[in-house]
């Protein structure tokens, strides 16, 4: 009887804070957002050892099927079984899911985000086994992240007493600080960020979840054991599935459980939570902006401009987030990408760019926000003013710069080079 972990992969986000590149139909774990590959891609392949690890379980949305299978097998990491969602019910019971798929009571599980970055692997490789035996011995352990800043999108562990080398007692957990709580918190020392990864047997996580949330238990329960089956997919009883309270692991079983771990480690971790996250991630050029895609900056500074489709050119600009897509552009500054989700919030369904040149000439009215907008159709150009400059050129294409002399000129450059592509700049 072999002693291997299965990997969990979860991988039913939407990933919304990433907008407009991460949307419902393809989420950021889905995206080659730190390298070639996908975050769903990397995931696994961080855990491919076979000498180590099963292949593995993957928690998925029911709508995703195709494409998870596709980009794992493009990897060489096809999943022993791929459960299916038929609706989001948080982690909780997506990763009790993947408990009641586990070949046997006491395997061990990995449960793993499909969208973090682990920049040194075999840091996190050395936790896992330090974790091992304290998991074995019925222990659920979750892994801590030194913070580097008061970060109010993670949640915090305070550590207790020491368990084993390398191995703590969960003091307790603080769920996504204010500002404050979370500079207090580093002050005090102790704290680790909640990284979201955890290590268990698959019986004890189903015995603290019927302990616990039974509500959770009893639906997840029934969903498997009226699943369907086929090949290396299940199908959880949609019905049944639905009826389980949505809540996280955290809340529903780790702030609640007696014999809860963690284990510090410092791997360069990232959860790729927002733009600015990924502006943290780089590369960053000697100006210091991450350019990705179709961009080009000019005379701009501390910049993340991102062109999927479309190209995306900012001239006298800083500390701004550009990322432009096919009907769909989000400019915000850098330090205000958790807002994003407030943006999708308020979004109305995309417009579609006019298929003739408006009568007023492109123009806008000006004066509102940055900028005022102009649309125009074929090669036109056209020059409008608030507290910046847009110019388009051609069908859906924007330039956005600062009005100064200097940068004007710099600016006309940039019309001339942009009026030879489809392009949105700003």
């Amino acid at each position: 009887m072999d002693d291997l972990i299965t990997p969990v992969i979860l991988s039913g986000g939407a990933g919304t804070r990433l907008w407009p590149l991460s949307t419902p139909a393809r989420p950021k774990q889905l995206l080659p957002l730190t390298g070639p590959r996908t975050l769903l891609a990397e995931t696994a392949l961080r855990v491919a050892d076979p000498a180590r690890f099963r292949a593995p379980l993957v928690v998925a949305s029911a709508s995703h099927a195709d494409a998870v299978e596709a980009d794992l097998a493009a990897a060489g990491c096809a999943p022993a079984t791929l459960i299916l969602e038929p609706v989001g019910r948080n982690t909780a019971a997506a990763i009790a899911l993947a408990a009641h798929a586990a070949d046997r009571p006491d395997r061990l599980l990995l449960v793993l985000p499909s969208d973090h970055h682990i920049d040194d692997p075999a840091a996190f490789a050395a936790a896992i086994a330090r974790a091992r035996r304290t998991a074995q011995d019925g222990w659920l352990v979750t892994f801590g992240i030194q913070p580097t800043a008061p970060e109010t999108g993670y949640g915090y562990i305070r550590i207790g007493e020491t368990i084993a080398d390398g191995v703590r007692r969960v003091e307790r957990f603080k769920e996504k600080p204010d500002r404050a709580a979370a500079a207090a918190m580093l002050a005090e020392g102790g704290h680790f960020w909640n990284a979201g990864i955890f290590l268990f047997r698959a019986d004890r996580l189903l015995a603290m979840l019927a302990q616990h949330a039974p509500a959770i238990a009893g639906s997840v329960r029934g969903a498997m054991d009226a699943a369907t089956r086929s090949a290396a997919r299940i199908a959880p009883d949609a019905a049944a599935f639905a009826a389980a309270p949505a809540e996280p692991i955290d809340s529903a079983v780790m702030e609640k459980a007696d014999r809860v771990a963690v284990v510090p480690v410092a791997m360069a971790w990232s959860d790729v939570g927002s733009w600015d996250a990924l502006w943290d991630l780089g590369p960053q050029d000697e100006a210091g902006n991450t350019v990705a895609g179709h961009a080009i900056a000019l005379d701009t500074r501390n910049c993340l401009l991102r062109g999927d489709g479309v190209r995306v050119a900012a001239c006298g600009v800083e500390d701004l987030i550009v990322v432009a897509v096919p009907g769909e552009v989000l400019v915000l500054r850098r330090g205000h990408a958790q807002d994003v989700r407030r943006i999708v919030a308020a979004l109305s369904p995309p417009i579609e760019p006019p298929a003739t040149r408006p009568a007023d000439g492109g123009r806008c009215p000006a004066g509102r926000g940055q900028a005022a907008a102009s649309s125009l159709a074929g090669p036109a150009t056209s020059l409008v003013s608030g507290r910046g400059a847009l110019s388009t050129i051609g069908r859906g294409s924007i330039a956005f710069a600062p009005l100064t002399s200097s940068v004007s000129k710099r600016l006309a450059w940039l019309i001339t080079w942009l009026s030879r592509l489809p392009t949105i700049a700003l």
